[in-house]
This record gives structure tokens, C-alpha cells and sequence, in this order.
């Protein structure tokens, strides 16, 4: 995806959600960070790192998981697509931290927050400080989207 390109749909299977969604809540109460591989279309696959900073608030992937992200996604033809984390007592929405911090503007930024029993999981893009809701969408065998 290039940078100036209006993405507003993102394509990630339920099985890669339901890996993002088991990383977060098996971390609680610290909060859980991950890469996400896939292409410009989408997520395919969740990579689950681990979080430097062991906090409840921030999170820092650890700088070598992140390098086996890298190597396990050219590995496969894919790319580094983005980051997930989750919150842990607040809405699953970027904060001003996660805006600020956010490397790449090509990026999908998925959010989890577990504020409430029932975990919620919402994906975003993050451009020059603006955030934008995407809509998830799953794919289908030929490649296309179901929404």
C-alpha cells in the first residue's frame, strides 16, 4: 500500500483475529503487542511478541521478535504490515501515545482493548496524526473480500 493511498477496508481472517484476541487476553492484565504480516490488502497472519516493557500501559515489542517477524514474512513473500496491542483498561482506540509512536504510515494498527468482559478488537490507519477507523473485512478464496 502506498502512502497516499485511501485504504478503508483491510482484509484478516477470523483465525488471525482470534490469534490476536488469545496473545491479548493471555497477557492481561500487562498489555500484549504482536506484528502483523501480510500485503496491501490485508493481515494474514498475526505475530504475537513479546512486550519489553511488561506494563499494564505502554508497550515496546521486543527489538528481536520483531526481526523474526521480518525474517518469517520474507520467508513467505510478505511484508511487515503492521502492529497490534492491546489496552487494558481503556477503549480500542489509538491513544495519544500510540499516534505519536506510530513508524509507519502504511501501516494497519490494530487496537484490542479488554476494558470489558466481552474483548474488542478494531483496526486503523495512522497518517500524519490522523486516525482513520478501517473496516475488517474477511477474504475470500479468490482473493476478493467479504464484508
Amino acid at each position: 500500500m502506498s502512502v497516499g493511498t485511501l485504504v478503508t477496508m483491510v482484509e484478516m481472517q477470523t483465525l488471525t483475529r482470534d490469534i490476536i484476541l488469545a496473545h491479548c487476553t493471555q497477557e492481561y492484565p500487562l498489555e500484549a503487542c504482536g506484528m502483523l504480516l501480510g500485503d496491501e490488502r490485508g493481515v494474514s497472519q498475526a505475530y504475537p511478541t513479546r512486550n519489553e516493557a511488561r506494563s499494564a500501559r505502554i508497550f515496546v515489542a521486543d527489538p528481536a521478535d520483531v526481526a523474526s517477524a521480518r525474517e518469517s514474512a520474507v520467508s513467505q513473500g510478505l511484508n511487515v504490515v503492521g502492529v497490534y496491542h492491546s489496552h487494558t483498561n481503556s477503549e480500542a482506540f489509538p491513544s495519544p501515545t500510540d499516534v505519536a509512536q506510530a513508524p509507519d504510515p502504511s501501516w494497519f494498527y490494530v487496537v484490542v482493548s479488554l476494558a470489558r468482559p466481552l474483548a474488542e478488537l478494531r483496526c486503523f490507519a495512522i497518517r500524519d496524526g490522523m486516525v482513520t477507523e478501517l473496516m475488517i473485512g474477511e477474504p475470500e478464496p479468490s482473493g476478493g473480500l467479504v464484508s
